[in-house]
């Protein structure tokens, strides 16, 4: 039995991007480690352009429009999938686009490392069940968001 994350992050490669991947992975762990999430679990993590989470929205949300993040979560179907032999819970995939990050970083007046941490984690939050669907909601998922970028050293400014 594996006793540590698995973390696949995956860049398109006609997308020019500095990020480190083992910066992007310690992201994932830290917002995994801070909702008590027990290792092992795997998460997939793709930044992508625009174009990529376009289609992606408008194929699986019906949306035909960019954003920021999607997130795809393995846990919400209600058929039983069966226990990998390694034991590693499969929690889904996080796409952001690193394109629309930039830019909201940039109009948010912070750093695009911040942005994409915020995205990440926010994704991840969706991958483990939070949503913002009310005012409430929001107010617990922003919490935990900044509470896990206060820990990777990029508080609220």
């Amino acid at each position: 039995m594996r006793s540590a994350y698995t973390i696949e992050v995956t860049r398109d490669p006609t997308m020019r991007c500095a990020m480190k991947v083992a910066w992007l992975r310690s992201i994932v762990r830290a917002s995994l480690r801070a909702e008590g999430v027990a290792p092992p679990a795997e998460v997939a993590l793709l930044l992508a352009t625009d174009d990529e989470i376009r289609r992606l929205n408008r194929e699986y949300r019906g949306i035909d429009a960019i954003t920021d993040v999607l997130s795809f979560a393995l846990q919400e179907s209600e058929d039983a999938f069966p226990e990998p032999p390694d034991g590693a819970q499969s929690l889904g995939q996080v796409v952001v686009s690193y394109p629309r990050a930039v830019s909201q970083a940039e109009e948010y007046g912070h750093s695009t490392e911040r942005e994409v941490a915020f995205l990440i984690v926010h994704g991840v939050l969706h991958l483990l069940g939070h949503d913002h669907q009310t005012p409430e909601e929001e107010a617990r998922m922003r919490d935990k968001q900044e509470a896990v970028l206060t820990t990777l050293g990029l508080p609220q400014t």
